[in-house]
């Protein structure tokens, strides 16, 4: 069932927004050669509890961590450890959530590790700008076929690949709700937009093909080919005067 979010619930997720891209600048300061990616995820519960919230991935279907934090050739769910320490030219994808008043923001950035080689920063810069493509389809009135056709189009166009194992979603007082939100799709296809939807617009990209594989701790998932991956997500609401991102940073 679909959820068509109030003006005060609006309110309340613009704020929970908020915070979520707070701690997610935070976690991108912190990106540097040397560190950990659990000290990435220090960083980041300390900023979601320092705003009043909580995060909302913590203890999620048992995961251990406040964000997931994923490098390289790690698509997504990444769990973060003192043991993996990110070096010179290792993309960084930071995925979390927060929980304010009862309320999430979600949000994702691949961040570069120091100097990056020209073939990822493309595969980055591919991947941030097919978001911004997916948000701009997601207009009142449109499909969501038409939100995932207009990222579909623009990764291909460039060589790349779309995951579908993994696709965006609702969000509002549950962190994945109805409905899902492919980053395929055809044009006029799918749930018609309207005001008061609240979704995420999240392109996960590979290098390579777009096949993945889960490893044996059920969570960390990476490209079949070990080429690199790129992920980027905004929580947006659906509005009469167009799609408005609710996770903006201070």
């Amino acid at each position: 069932m679909i959820v068509l979010k109030t003006k005060r619930e609006l309110e309340i997720m613009r704020q929970a927004g908020r915070i979520a891209a707070n701690a997610l600048k935070a976690a991108g300061a912190a990106v540097e050669p040397g560190v950990s990616t659990w000290e990435i995820d220090r960083v980041v519960r300390r900023s979601i509890e320092k705003q009043g919230a909580t995060p909302t991935e913590l203890g999620y279907c048992g995961f251990p961590a406040s964000a997931c934090v994923s490098v390289n050739n790690v698509v997504i769910h990444g769990i973060p450890s003192k043991k993996q320490i990110l070096k010179e030219g290792d993309i960084v994808s930071v995925d979390l959530c927060a929980t304010y008043e009862g309320y999430i923001g979600d949000n994702a950035y691949t961040f570069p590790c120091g100097e990056v080689s020209a073939e990822a920063q493309r595969l980055m810069d591919a991947t941030r700008e097919s978001m911004e493509e997916g948000i701009r389809a997601a207009v009142a009135g449109n499909r969501l076929g038409d939100v995932g056709s207009a990222v579909q189009r623009y990764v291909e166009a460039r060589g790349y690949s779309v995951v579908r194992d993994y696709v965006g979603h609702g969000v509002g007082a549950k962190m994945h709700e109805d409905p899902s939100v492919p980053n395929y799709g055809t044009p006029g296809r799918g749930v018609r937009l309207l005001p008061g939807m609240t979704i995420t617009v999240e392109p996960m990209i590979n290098q390579g093909v777009r096949d993945v594989e889960t490893l044996a701790d059920g969570w960390t998932t990476v490209t079949a080919d070990g080429k690199l991956s790129a992920h980027f997500e905004n929580t947006i609401a659906i509005t009469p005067d167009g799609p408005v991102i609710l996770t903006v940073a201070d």
